[in-house]
C-alpha cells in the first residue's frame, strides 16, 4: 500500500538542515515511522486540514493517521516545494507548499495544495516535530477551499 502526503516533510524533521529536500515522493503506509517524527505525549498540536480544529497529543493525532489511511488505502504521491527551514538551538521552524495525491477504496484520486508549517524541537539529538499547521486557501467569494492554489 502507498500513501502518505507529509512523510517527506515528517522526514526532514530529523535531518533539518541535512541537504536538500526531496522533491517528489511516493511511500508506503507506515504509521509507526511517521508518527516516531512526533513528540509524545500531550505537548504535541496539530492543526490539520480537516476536522476537527486541532489535535492535542500525540494519540489524538495518531488518530487521525488511522482515520486517513482508511479513507484512502490506494496509492498516493506528494511534491514538496518552497521548503525553508531555520535553526535556533534546540528549536526550529520551517514551511512548505506540498502538493498531495490521495487514491481512495474506489480508486478515485484527490490531490490538494496545501501550505505546512512546523515546529521543531531537539530532544536526545532528534528533531522531532511538536507543532504542526496544515491549511488550504480559501476563495472567499465562494467559501471554498483552493485546492489548486497557484
Amino acid at each position: 500500500m502507498n500513501k502518505t502526503a507529509r512523510l517527506p516533510l515528517l522526514l526532514l524533521a530529523c535531518c533539518v538542515g541535512c541537504g536538500p529536500p526531496p522533491v517528489a515522493d511516493t511511500t508506503a503506509q507506515d504509521q509507526a515511522a511517521i508518527m516516531a517524527l512526533y513528540t509524545p505525549g500531550n505537548d504535541l498540536i496539530v492543526f490539520d486540514a480537516t476536522p476537527p480544529r486541532q489535535y492535542t497529543g500525540w494519540a489524538a493525532y495518531k488518530r487521525d493517521w488511522e482515520t486517513i489511511f482508511a479513507a484512502y488505502p490506494g496509492p498516493a504521491s506528494v511534491a514538496l516545494s518552497d521548503l525553508d527551514i531555520t535553526v535556533g538551538g534546540d528549536v526550529a521552524y520551517g514551511h512548505s507548499i506540498q502538493v498531495a495525491s490521495f487514491t481512495d477504496k474506489a480508486g478515485k484520486t484527490m490531490s490538494s495544495t496545501m501550505r505546512v508549517t512546523d515546529g521543531y524541537k531537539k530532544a536526545n539529538g532528534q528533531w522531532l516535530i511538536s507543532h504542526e499547521h496544515v491549511s488550504v486557501p480559501v476563495d472567499f467569494s465562494t467559501m471554498k477551499p483552493d485546492l489548486d492554489s497557484k
